[in-house]
This record gives structure tokens, sequence and C-alpha cells, in this order.
């Protein structure tokens, strides 16, 4: 399993958010980022291959970049957040990360889940 994963739940419908569209990058400088990995939430709203088996990380700073425009858009809702980005810090670089993300038309919400 990836060392960084994630899953999203629409809060406003009761059921995850399948079909979005997720990156994951690492700051490399001030204003730089590098791209990891991405990939499209399955049917239960995860995604657990953003970097493949076996991936080591090194502590840093990280992003995850959700596409929610286009989800919302695929249900005929209208929201006002077209991109839901998530920073975090990874400080031990042998753990687990698993940051989900809920997340409705008009507001969103994260944290470490394990």
């Amino acid at each position: 399993m990836s060392p960084i994963t994630t899953h999203i739940l629409d809060t406003s419908r009761g059921l995850p958010a399948a079909g979005v569209h997720v990156a994951l990058d690492r700051r490399t400088a001030p204003e730089s980022w590098t791209v990891l990995g991405s990939g499209v939430t399955n049917a239960d709203g995860r995604i657990a291959d953003l970097l493949p088996d076996g991936t080591n990380l090194t502590a840093g700073i990280y992003r995850l970049r959700f596409a929610t425009a286009a989800y919302f858009r695929s249900l005929e809702v209208s929201s006002i957040f077209p991109e839901v980005q998530i920073q975090f810090q990874v400080d031990d670089a042998h753990g687990h990360w698993h940051i989900p993300l809920l997340i409705s038309p008009f507001g969103f919400t994260t944290y470490r889940g394990r």
C-alpha cells in the first residue's frame, strides 16, 4: 500500500465521492512542487495507490489536490471550490499518512486518519 492514502466522502449525499481526480505533490522549494503521483477515487471514494508499493518517503511538506469542481459538475450541483488543496507535513518518513477529505458543495474538512 502507498505510504500516503486518501479517501473522499460527500457529506451532502452521505456517500463516497467516486471519480474524483487527485494529485499528490511534494514541495521541493518554497514555491516549487513536484508531482509524485495521481489517481481517481474508486466506488468507495478511495485511492490506495498514489505511490507505488515500497516507496520511501522523505520528511517534508506534501500536498493533495482534489478536482472537486468536475465531481460536483458531474452531479449537476454547483459548488464554490474548484479544487481543494491540503498541505501536510511528513515528519515520520516511515509512517503511514492517511488524509481523508469530507466535502459538500459549500464546505470541506480534513484530518489525519489511520
